[in-house]
């Protein structure tokens, strides 16, 4: 019994050693007194500056509440911008602390580049969008157009299975940048432009007549976007993770931005834990007893985000669906914290 109890005791040790060995992230961005956020370079609703330099989005909502959690400042973010080609270079050479850029959690990405996928905060799918006066009202009347994508995406290979599996023949017309591909497809280089549906309606935006443009009703892949921190520091891992659970749990228990400072004077136990008053949870993430408190009063729930960004409360006006709680017929779902 003595050996097993000193052999646990060792192994705790260890983990305890290597947790500390590996949290320096952490203590980086606190010494630095900012997050390095990677985002996109203009991307509606999920990462794009105003006139002023002021970023706002889905995407930059989770660096803000991870700000939040850690400074409680939502500000102190220098935010990044990056091409899908440059993304990963960047969260991998360390100029990033994380990578929040509507990116596609993939099994080759979640293995092959030195990084991990930390949740789900969009789950999208490719879509295509058409000029009305093409008078195209699916997908499967697409044989033979000449289609405009971005490189260093997803999108060509979804592109590629899609018309080789409905026997269809196309041409692609790849560009680097993803406003490069718009204004391709806008004057006319290519009749379809394809990207992930919620890139769609954004950029969609962009056009000088949205109108005259229509998102085909088709969805040909599985999207889920989220942010990517590097492999090697688990204590970081868990709170850019925590930081997005931590949202929709809010939002699934009804505390908002407005209600919050209320909510957490409550002495009802799952509210007393999540919001600091009891237990030391914020704590084992190396933040504080209220890392909760500071993001809703922030940045807000993960709904309030959401329709404030790309849903109801925005130009995109992007139905919650998939992206509901999954009480509310979605699929989004946190861990409990406890």
């Amino acid at each position: 019994m003595k050996r097993v109890s000193l052999v646990l005791t060792l192994a705790v040790a260890a983990g305890l050693s290597a947790q500390t060995a590996s949290a320096q992230t952490l203590k980086a961005i606190q010494d630095r007194g900012m997050l390095s956020c990677g985002v996109s370079q203009g991307l509606p609703g999920f990462s794009s500056p105003d006139d002023k330099g002021n970023w706002t989005g889905l995407d930059v909502d989770i660096c803000r509440a991870i700000a939040a959690a850690i400074f409680n400042d939502p500000s102190k973010i220098k935010f990044v911008p990056l091409s899908a080609k440059d993304r990963f270079t960047a969260l991998q050479s360390g100029e990033i602390d994380v990578l929040s850029r509507n990116t596609t959690w993939t099994i080759s990405r979640d293995t092959s580049l030195g990084a991990n996928f930390t949740g789900v905060t969009y789950y999208d799918g490719q879509g295509f969008l058409v000029k009305k006066s093409l008078k195209v009202k699916s997908a499967l009347e697409l044989n033979s157009a000449s289609v405009c994508v971005q490189t260093g995406t997803t999108t060509e290979q979804n592109l590629a299975d899609y018309f080789k599996g409905n026997n269809m023949k196309y041409e692609v017309i790849a560009f680097a940048g993803a406003d490069e591909t718009v204004k391709a497809y806008e004057s006319g280089r290519c009749d379809v432009f394809t990207t992930d549906v919620s890139q769609l309606y954004a950029q969609r935006l962009k056009l000088a007549n949205p109108g005259d443009h229509e998102v085909l009703p088709e969805v040909i892949s599985k999207e889920p976007l989220g942010p990517m921190v590097r492999h090697g520091d688990d204590q970081w891992f868990d709170i850019v993770k925590w930081t997005l659970f931590a949202m929709l749990n809010a939002e699934e228990a009804g505390v908002t931005q407005k209600n919050v400072d209320e909510m957490a004077k409550s002495d009802k136990p799952d509210l007393k834990r999540m919001l600091g008053g009891d237990g030391n949870l914020g704590e084992q993430l190396g933040l504080t007893k209220d890392w909760v408190v500071r993001i809703v009063k922030h940045v807000g729930n993960y709904g309030e985000s959401f329709d404030r960004n790309v849903g109801a409360g925005s130009k995109l006006n992007i139905a919650r669906g998939l992206n509901n709680l999954w009480n509310k017929g979605g699929i989004q779902y946190a861990p409990p914290i406890r």
